[in-house]
């Protein structure tokens, strides 16, 4: 079931493991002034769950946010064939079969610039992720750049987040950290990110934050960012 962050935010939650891990999935839905939807990081949709979407409006765009989350990018595209796919650089290179409209960048997609801002986060080639601003709804969707887990459901799970630095809030994992090549490139762009007048965040891992994002988003990148 979808649920709602604000009156044109809605996200979808499926489950997600890896290693035998379940660190869950999300995906998120906007839309826009024109009553269409933008699609981030698609998962696995049941035919209740495309009924419930068409309810909502119909899917005009399709984004993969990141070289990871790209699974359903295709099944999406088949569910609503007119919609135009969005994917970060690189991710041609892994998937072949996606016929993309357009390459992510800090540019948004013209049809997307009245109403988003976005940044390529650079400095991590190999995640390559994109993060989008809705302005209107004050809202960051993100979604490997931080996590925000506050309980594991087994022994193993706790043991494996607790490791990788992912348990106790909005964290920046140590996985995450060992993907940056560049660490002046990526403050930069987590500065740029910071300097966006957010307070919602979506998280595809863990709990949505619903205030106070940009605190916590800040706080988690403080070992790069390096203030007090």
């Amino acid at each position: 079931m979808f649920r709602q962050l604000d009156s044109d935010v809605w996200f979808l939650d499926k489950p997600f493991a890896m290693m035998g891990i379940e660190l869950g999935g999300r995906m998120t839905v906007v839309k826009l002034l024109d009553g269409s939807l933008l699609m981030v990081s698609p998962v696995k949709l049941t035919a209740d769950d495309r009924a419930e979407l068409d309810r909502i409006g119909p899917v005009r765009f399709i984004v993969a946010p990141n070289l990871v989350h790209h699974l359903y990018v295709g099944d999406a595209k088949l569910s609503y064939p007119d919609a135009k796919i969005y994917v970060p650089p690189g991710l041609t290179d892994k998937r072949k079969d996606l016929r993309p409209d357009g390459t992510l960048s800090d540019t948004p997609p013209p049809p997307l610039a009245a109403e988003f801002e976005t940044i390529l986060v650079e400095g991590m080639p190999r995640v390559s992720e994109v993060v989008f601003f809705h302005k209107k709804s004050r809202t960051l969707i993100q979604t490997d750049l931080v996590f925000n887990l506050t309980q594991a459901p087994t022994l193993l799970s706790k043991i494996f987040f607790f490791l990788n630095g992912a348990l106790g809030g909005v964290r920046a994992t140590r996985f995450l950290r060992s993907t940056i090549a560049d660490k002046a490139a990526t403050r930069r762009s987590i500065e740029k990110i910071l300097a966006w007048d957010f307070d919602r965040m979506i998280v595809t891992h863990g709990d949505v934050v619903r205030s106070g994002a940009k605190a916590e988003f800040a706080a988690a990148y403080q070992f790069l960012l390096g203030k007090s």
